[in-house]
């Protein structure tokens, strides 16, 4: 497909990256000469300098030949005015990125004049990820698949864990769900594992498990599970408004710190519940003052990474048990995770998922949405995708110890009638279920045809 990226930061340098290197024909928009010069030298894509709102800069990008433009600049009103123009022009489809909340009622009331096929909002999906993280504080990370009926949560194998030196197939006794163990992390290296597969201390575990049995999976696991009733959140940033509300409804009590006095009034009278300290939440004895130690969860949520990464430590160190932390430079989130820093969200990396998941339906052969849903896990290596099953559909019908699939691939989940089953080797899709396939990140998988080895 033809795709233009207006705005070269970081999602549109992230999403300008991954669609070339899935095959799509790209052209980056922006009026800084010298990191548009530097995308166009690193990538394979074409470069135009100018204002993406511009009449004359989208003709010159040709537009009207475009099956797709995504306005994602660092400010809201520009992407709207891009994708109207564009719309305009010609343009097939157009995706926003909107940040401001206030402009919620507005999209959805004016979405088909706004010629808007798609807005994505970074800071509101990264709320959401760290709201269902504090639901279960003990997992690492967790995505919802099949209308939130299943969840894939990453688990740690730790030190005197029940799961260490267990193969695969004896998971059950253990975990007493049904439960699929879909990828493993052991120091960085992927495996998409059989049953033969024998755990490690260290290592982290990406498990499919149905919603109602997540919380007896937590408990039968022997991971300790404290209910979050104090949350503490470093930084008021538009996260932080997001998050505050969910809390706030949900009954946790939560305190923020932020160093800036007009933010601050901002959230007072936003929140009136929650507690708001102006201060300078990276000092020490700020933290001290606010009894760090005793807090059941802290989020870190200032605009620098390297603050929120030492924040975070800091916490850790202070016997704090649930410490979420919020990086934009996703490419170290590696590293950090080998530092036992514990739960990241990244809001660049979410918005670029929920794009290229919009990238990859369009590209379907019959270009209705197959892929109903794509998540990253494991810092990008593997994905877990959400097909529906079509009439077409090769092997329906078919158990799946029947179906040959390819190397590095796993059926995770199957919904059929509504209702959601963890599959076994007798179990089979049907036209119109839903499909939760896992593959390594390697390959981008458009539909469910593509998983068949035959």
């Amino acid at each position: 497909m033809n795709i233009i990226i207006v705005g070269d930061g970081k999602v549109g340098a992230a999403l300008a990256a991954q669609l070339s290197s899935e095959g799509h024909d790209v052209t980056i928009i922006d009026s800084n000469l010298q990191v548009l010069s530097e995308s166009a030298e690193a990538l394979d894509v074409m470069a135009v300098a100018g204002n993406g709102a511009s009449m004359a800069t989208l003709r010159e990008a040709h537009v009207e030949k475009a099956d797709l433009l995504i306005a994602a600049t660092s400010r809201d009103e520009l992407n709207l005015l891009t994708c109207l123009t564009a719309k305009k022009l010609g343009c097939g489809h157009t995706i926003a990125r909107i940040r401001n909340p206030e402009y919620s009622d507005q999209l959805v009331a004016m979405r088909e004049e706004l010629g808007l096929s798609l807005t994505v909002n970074p800071e509101q999906s990264a709320a959401y990820e760290a709201y269902q993280l504090l639901q279960f504080p003990s997992v690492l990370k967790r995505e919802s698949f099949a209308k939130g009926r299943v969840e894939i949560v990453a688990v740690p194998v730790g030190e005197g864990s029940r799961l260490a030196g267990i193969p695969l197939h004896k998971l059950y006794e253990i975990a007493r769900v049904k439960v699929l163990v879909c990828a493993v992390d052991r120091a960085g290296d992927i495996h998409i594992p059989g049953g033969s597969f024998r755990l490690q201390t260290g290592d982290t575990l990406f498990v499919t498990a149905a919603l109602q049995d997540l919380a007896q999976l937590v408990r039968n696991l022997g991971l300790v599970e404290h209910k979050v009733k104090n949350l503490l959140i470093i930084g008021g940033s538009r996260i932080a408004f997001y998050l505050t509300q969910r809390c706030l409804d949900s009954g946790i009590h939560v305190q923020i710190i932020e160093r800036d006095h007009a933010r601050c009034v901002r959230l007072a009278e936003t929140f009136p519940k929650a507690t708001v300290i102006e201060a300078d939440g990276s000092r020490q004895e700020v933290l001290d003052a606010q009894g760090l130690p005793y807090f059941d969860a802290v989020i870190t949520l200032t605009g620098m990474d390297e603050e929120n990464v030492v924040l975070s430590m800091f916490a850790q160190h202070v016997g704090v048990s649930k410490v979420i932390t919020k990086i934009n430079r996703v490419e170290y989130s590696e590293l950090f995770r080998k530092v036992g820093l514990g739960s990241i969200i990244s809001p660049k990396a979410l918005c670029c998922s929920n794009i290229v998941r919009y990238v990859r339906a369009m590209s379907t052969a019959s270009g209705s949405a197959e892929v109903l849903a794509l998540h990253t896990i494991v810092d990008g290596k593997v994905e877990a995708l959400e097909f529906q099953a079509k009439p077409a559909t090769r092997h329906c019908g078919q158990p799946l110890k029947d179906i040959p699939l390819k190397g590095g691939v796993l059926i995770s989940c199957i919904t059929h009638l509504g209702n959601t089953v963890i599959p076994k080797g007798d179990d089979c899709f049907y036209p119109g279920d839903t499909v939760v396939v896992v593959t390594t990140g390697d390959r981008a998988i458009t539909e469910l045809d593509a998983i068949f080895a035959d």
